[in-house]
């Protein structure tokens, strides 16, 4: 898989670099080819501490409680099946979304004052969902749920 990563934002677009950022608006002269841009388990069965720490873990309900009479679909995220710390030198900076490896919303983090999690109201039949977190220290990592 070709993973373009912007140096500007650290967004990562999938297949080829878009002609501009949407995250920052920077040119498509600021993404690099990146394959191990991201991280992702050796062994999703067994997975190591760094990677219970690092791993989105994403929770799907197509029984929407926040939005009504319309179609919505809950996507819960946080950082790690153990919680990721968010401390000034160490934290999740923030969570990316795609649906079909196609970008969908930045959510940015402040460490001290917000937990590593989010939640979205999606208005989408289903897909392929990605969540990718960026650590200040150990990179970025991936997790994805067809729903």
């Amino acid at each position: 898989m070709k993973t373009f990563v912007c140096r500007v934002c650290g967004h990562v677009a999938f297949e080829q670099a878009p002609v501009d950022c949407p995250v920052c608006k920077a040119p498509i002269e600021n993404f690099d080819n990146n394959p191990e841009a991201i991280h992702m388990p050796e062994d999703p069965e067994n997975l190591t501490e760094m990677e219970k720490k690092h791993i989105p873990v994403i929770t799907i309900s197509k029984e929407c409680k926040l939005i009504t009479g319309g179609e919505c679909i809950d996507v819960h995220v946080k950082v790690g099946e153990i919680e990721h710390v968010m401390e000034s030198e160490h934290y999740i900076s923030f969570i990316d979304f795609y649906i079909n490896k196609r970008y969908l919303a930045r959510f940015n983090l402040r460490y001290k004052r917000l937990h590593p999690a989010f939640a979205l109201c999606l208005n989408v039949d289903g897909g392929l969902l990605t969540v990718i977190d960026c650590c200040s220290v150990n990179g970025s990592w991936m997790a994805e749920v067809n729903f």
